[in-house]
């Protein structure tokens, strides 16, 4: 009787454990869940593969070939001419594939070193890049104040805030009647996000917010996560990448890289975009391959960055702490160059929007 009993209890356990085996190969590991879907649009910024060369039309192509849901051209050399006709017709083009159009340009500052006055003087580059959006129908217009050298020049970067608050303000009747917000980002080193605030206020933020990139902000010593914090409450587009932190004899060195193979927590970041900004589009802008070094252990360095918040680098040095030093990018022996960096610059990107379906659940598109 007792060797009948066991051997019941026994063909139940096989039983059990045989449907919990078959439960667990349908579900799949734990980690390997896939991601809630976050109902955040997805797209990629041109400067991901800036070594293509294409032109708006192709551009569009690649983006509808990825399956995203917004294309963010960031340099106005993709445009063949300025026509509102041509800018129409690509609006419609990329409609057809579902997809909207954001425009971005570059420094709109004109005391700034990187300002440059192909596109006019600085109100005209301005007012140029607002018609051209409203002719795409972007809702922004994504500007840049300069770089890290601006910190440098009489005045300071409050100096070169203040110039292109002057500028933003002398189009602020065109921004509102067309529709279209100013979106500035912090680019090279200019300026941390805190110091972003205070331009966006200066303008008013009826008309100017932020375009947000957490690669830039591990430039100027910032954890992306405290980045998002500062500025979600202006932030109108995004340009973001991930990246790999560690410390290095000087200070810490950073290497941007594709999503998901850095050091930053983006499941974790994700999460908390998707709180603070579920109505703003993610465009992915991937630029790796080559470290900085900030060497924020020697003394002059922070002549420049008299006004730095210890919370903020607190977090930053926290960051580097968990890295691991990575090689730069080199070309494949007997490879062209050119042909080398095309083909790096498209893996990065399509990897890219591939983890940021799977594993963080962003895009409406399957």
């Amino acid at each position: 009787m007792q060797s009948t009993t066991l051997s019941s209890n026994r063909r139940d356990f096989v039983k059990t454990l045989s449907a919990a085996t078959a439960a667990l190969a349908v579900a799949g590991p734990a980690f390997a869940q896939p991601a809630p879907k976050r109902n955040i649009k997805l797209g990629l910024d041109n400067f991901a593969v800036r070594a293509m060369g294409w032109k708006a039309p192709q551009l569009i192509d690649y983006a509808a070939k990825l399956k995203t849901d917004s294309l963010f051209i960031t340099d106005f050399d993709a445009f063949e001419n300025f026509e509102d006709g041509y800018l129409a017709g690509l609006k419609s083009k990329a409609a057809d594939q579902g997809l909207q159009i954001q425009l971005g340009t570059w420094s709109i500052c004109p005391t700034s070193k990187t300002f440059k006055d192909k596109w006019g003087k600085a109100e005209e580059h301005l007012a140029l890049g607002l018609r051209m959006a409203k002719a795409l129908g972007s809702p922004v217009l994504r500007v840049v104040l300069g770089a890290g050298e601006d910190r440098r020049t009489d005045g300071g970067i409050e100096a070169r805030i203040e110039d292109t608050v002057k500028v933003c303000k002398s189009q602020r009747s065109r921004a509102l009647d067309l529709g279209v917000k100013i979106a500035v980002v912090t680019d090279a080193c200019d300026m941390q996000a805190w110091e972003l605030v205070t331009l966006i206020e200066a303008a008013g933020k009826d008309y100017v917010g932020a375009n947000m990139d957490s690669g830039n902000a591990t430039w100027t010593m910032e954890d992306p996560l405290a980045s998002l914090e500062t500025l979600a409450p202006y932030v109108l587009t995004t340009s973001l990448r991930d990246s790999a932190i560690w410390e290095s004899a000087n200070g810490a060195t950073v290497q941007w890289t594709a999503m998901g193979e850095g050091t930053i927590d983006l499941k974790t970041y994700f999460a908390r975009f998707a709180e603070l900004c579920p109505n703003v589009p993610v465009h992915i802008e991937t630029i790796s391959g080559f470290n900085r070094e900030l060497p924020y252990l020697k003394a002059d360095f922070w002549k420049v960055w008299p006004k730095a918040k210890a919370s903020d680098f607190a977090r930053f040095v926290a960051l580097a702490k968990k890295g691991k030093p990575r090689d730069t990018w080199k070309a494949p022996a007997g490879v062209d160059r050119k042909v080398a960096e095309q083909e790096y610059q498209k893996g990065d990107i399509e990897r890219s929007i591939e983890y940021c379906k799977k594993e963080l659940g962003l895009g409406l598109k399957g």
